[in-house]
């Protein structure tokens, strides 16, 4: 069972960018994977996902338009590229890796991927 662990997390302005990476421990190619945040006092949210072959992506109403998942499976790395960050973006992020392999789709329900990243904390200060 492979390894996540993310990186890339801070504290920036509102208005401004980050960029998050979540490195595997192994070889990931086959599954989709994904990411999560859950800000302070507020329940854990699905940002967006990415497929097997990073051909295909989803992402959450709250985040579309501004935040952009890709990965590199040559690296064994998942990125999330976070544009014109606002305050509500405050949250720990973490990525999750699919239990299924070859699918273009996650469910997006926590319980039902096969591991998560221990997270990395954004913060977006007004």
């Amino acid at each position: 069972q492979v390894q996540l662990v993310e990186s890339g997390g801070g504290l920036v302005q509102a208005g401004g960018s980050l960029r998050l990476s979540c490195v595997a421990s192994g070889p990931c190619g086959r599954f989709a994977l994904a990411w999560f945040r859950q800000g302070p006092g507020k329940a854990r949210e699905f940002v967006g996902d990415i497929n097997w072959t990073g051909g295909t992506t989803y992402s959450a109403d709250s985040v579309k338009g501004r935040f952009t998942i890709s990965r590199d499976n040559a690296k064994n790395t998942l990125y999330l590229q976070m544009n014109s960050l606002k305050p509500e973006d405050t949250a720990v992020y973490y990525c999750a890796v699919d239990r299924r392999p070859f699918t273009s789709r996650t469910t997006g329900i926590w319980e039902e991927y096969a591991n998560w990243g221990q997270g990395t904390q954004v913060t977006v200060s007004s």
